[in-house]
Protein backbone atom coordinates (compact mmCIF):
# COMPACT_ATOMS: atom_id res chain seq x y z
CA UNK A 1 0.00 0.00 0.00
CA UNK A 2 1.50 3.40 -0.96
CA UNK A 3 2.44 5.83 1.75
CA UNK A 4 -0.02 8.80 2.11
CA UNK A 5 1.22 12.01 0.50
CA UNK A 6 1.43 14.00 3.73
CA UNK A 7 3.56 11.26 5.31
CA UNK A 8 6.24 11.41 2.62
CA UNK A 9 9.48 13.23 3.29
CA UNK A 10 10.45 14.40 -0.21
CA UNK A 11 7.33 16.50 -0.96
CA UNK A 12 7.74 18.24 2.42
CA UNK A 13 11.41 18.90 1.72
CA UNK A 14 10.54 20.40 -1.66
CA UNK A 15 7.77 22.54 -0.13
CA UNK A 16 10.06 23.86 2.61
CA UNK A 17 12.81 24.58 0.06
CA UNK A 18 10.45 26.53 -2.19
CA UNK A 19 8.71 28.38 0.64
CA UNK A 20 12.06 29.30 2.22
CA UNK A 21 12.88 31.26 -0.91
CA UNK A 22 10.25 33.82 0.14
CA UNK A 23 11.85 35.02 3.40
CA UNK A 24 15.34 34.65 1.95
CA UNK A 25 14.61 36.80 -1.09
CA UNK A 26 12.34 39.31 0.67
CA UNK A 27 14.80 39.58 3.56
CA UNK A 28 17.71 40.14 1.17
CA UNK A 29 15.80 42.86 -0.68
CA UNK A 30 14.95 44.56 2.62
CA UNK A 31 18.58 44.42 3.73
CA UNK A 32 19.87 45.82 0.45
CA UNK A 33 17.17 48.40 -0.32
CA UNK A 34 15.74 49.29 3.07
CA UNK A 35 12.27 50.89 3.10
CA UNK A 36 12.71 51.85 -0.57
CA UNK A 37 11.85 48.21 -1.32
CA UNK A 38 8.26 48.99 -0.24
CA UNK A 39 8.01 51.79 -2.78
CA UNK A 40 8.77 54.52 -0.26
CA UNK A 41 10.85 57.50 -1.23
CA UNK A 42 13.56 58.84 1.06
CA UNK A 43 14.16 60.66 3.21
CA UNK A 44 13.02 58.55 6.12
CA UNK A 45 14.42 58.55 9.64
CA UNK A 46 17.70 56.68 10.06
CA UNK A 47 16.13 54.76 12.95
CA UNK A 48 13.33 53.50 10.67
CA UNK A 49 15.91 52.41 8.08
CA UNK A 50 17.99 50.66 10.74
CA UNK A 51 14.99 48.85 12.23
CA UNK A 52 13.66 47.84 8.80
CA UNK A 53 17.03 46.38 7.75
CA UNK A 54 17.43 44.64 11.12
CA UNK A 55 14.04 42.94 10.80
CA UNK A 56 14.86 42.07 7.19
CA UNK A 57 18.02 40.37 8.44
CA UNK A 58 15.99 38.31 10.91
CA UNK A 59 13.54 37.42 8.13
CA UNK A 60 16.46 36.33 5.90
CA UNK A 61 18.02 34.27 8.71
CA UNK A 62 14.67 32.59 9.42
CA UNK A 63 14.51 31.43 5.82
CA UNK A 64 18.05 30.07 6.05
CA UNK A 65 17.16 28.33 9.32
CA UNK A 66 14.21 26.60 7.64
CA UNK A 67 16.57 25.48 4.86
CA UNK A 68 18.79 23.89 7.51
CA UNK A 69 15.95 21.50 8.40
CA UNK A 70 15.56 20.12 4.88
CA UNK A 71 18.14 17.29 4.73
CA UNK A 72 16.80 15.44 7.80
CA UNK A 73 13.46 17.17 8.19
CA UNK A 74 11.93 14.18 9.95
CA UNK A 75 14.38 14.72 12.83
CA UNK A 76 13.98 18.49 13.21
CA UNK A 77 10.56 18.70 14.82
CA UNK A 78 11.75 21.01 17.61
CA UNK A 79 13.53 23.38 15.24
CA UNK A 80 10.61 23.47 12.81
CA UNK A 81 8.20 24.23 15.65
CA UNK A 82 10.40 26.97 17.11
CA UNK A 83 10.85 28.63 13.73
CA UNK A 84 7.14 28.32 13.02
CA UNK A 85 6.30 29.87 16.40
CA UNK A 86 8.49 32.86 15.52
CA UNK A 87 6.77 33.20 12.14
CA UNK A 88 3.30 32.94 13.68
CA UNK A 89 4.23 35.55 16.32
CA UNK A 90 5.23 37.88 13.49
CA UNK A 91 1.95 37.12 11.74
CA UNK A 92 0.00 37.96 14.88
CA UNK A 93 1.85 41.27 15.08
CA UNK A 94 0.99 41.88 11.42
CA UNK A 95 -2.67 41.04 12.15
CA UNK A 96 -2.63 43.55 15.01
CA UNK A 97 -1.30 46.17 12.61
CA UNK A 98 -4.12 45.38 10.21
CA UNK A 99 -6.70 45.97 12.95
CA UNK A 100 -4.97 49.03 14.45
CA UNK A 101 -3.77 50.84 11.32
CA UNK A 102 -5.75 49.43 8.41
CA UNK A 103 -5.43 47.34 5.30
CA UNK A 104 -1.86 46.85 4.04
CA UNK A 105 -0.82 46.05 0.48
CA UNK A 106 -1.58 42.70 -1.12
CA UNK A 107 2.02 41.58 -0.54
CA UNK A 108 1.57 42.02 3.18
CA UNK A 109 -1.76 40.18 3.09
CA UNK A 110 0.05 37.34 1.29
CA UNK A 111 2.61 37.37 4.10
CA UNK A 112 -0.16 37.24 6.68
CA UNK A 113 -1.65 34.16 5.02
CA UNK A 114 1.77 32.50 4.86
CA UNK A 115 2.42 33.27 8.53
CA UNK A 116 -0.94 32.30 10.01
CA UNK A 117 -2.16 29.56 7.65
CA UNK A 118 0.65 27.98 5.61
CA UNK A 119 3.26 27.86 8.37
CA UNK A 120 1.02 26.02 10.89
CA UNK A 121 0.07 23.58 8.12
CA UNK A 122 3.77 22.90 7.49
CA UNK A 123 4.20 22.11 11.21
CA UNK A 124 1.39 19.56 11.01
CA UNK A 125 2.87 18.08 7.82
CA UNK A 126 6.33 17.83 9.38
CA UNK A 127 4.85 16.08 12.44
CA UNK A 128 3.21 13.50 10.17
CA UNK A 129 6.46 12.92 8.32
CA UNK A 130 8.34 12.57 11.61
CA UNK A 131 5.77 10.07 12.90
CA UNK A 132 5.99 8.06 9.65
CA UNK A 133 9.79 7.95 9.74
CA UNK A 134 10.70 6.97 13.32
CA UNK A 135 14.38 6.40 13.93
CA UNK A 136 15.44 7.43 10.42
Amino acid sequence: MPEPFFSRKLPLQVAVALLSLIPISVGAMGILLGPRWLGLDPPWPASLDSHFRYLSGIFFAGGVAFVSTIPRIERHTGRVRLLAALVVAGGLARAYSLSAVGMPTSGHLFGLAMELIVTPLLVIWQARVAASNPGR
